[in-house]
């Protein structure tokens, strides 16, 4: 099984910029596939970006250009960083993890994220 907490989420203005971590323990970090998935209030949750154990990344077409995920194996760590926010993206990020990608895997406590002026 593995643990996720995430952290670095927070109150930023339109345009500013914050950058998400997901510490993982209890196994085997680089076997995992790891995403980013975020919850507004009364939506569904949604996957915002996702990095396979290879490297490769996908993200929604919302936060492309403005988002980035990334891996540091040794450090058992996802990150999420995020530039250029818009109210929109208002939600509690989420991180996941997964051995396959049919698999709910799973999932930290999540982490509040606000954009407003």
């Amino acid at each position: 099984q593995v643990q996720l907490v995430e952290s670095g989420g927070g109150l930023v203005q339109p345009g500013g910029s914050l950058r998400l971590s997901c510490a993982a323990s209890g196994s085997i970090f680089s076997l995992y596939h790891m995403g980013w998935y975020r919850q507004a209030p009364g939506k569904q949750r949604e996957l915002v970006a996702r990095i396979i154990a290879s490297g490769s990344t996908v993200y929604a077409d919302s936060v492309k250009a403005r988002f980035t995920i990334s891996r540091d194996n040794a450090k058992n760590t996802v990150y999420l960083q995020m530039n250029s926010l818009e109210p929109e993206d208002t939600a509690v990020y989420y991180c996941n993890a997964r051995r396959s990608l049919i698999q709910a895997g799973y999932w930290g406590q999540g982490t509040q994220v606000t954009v407003s002026s």
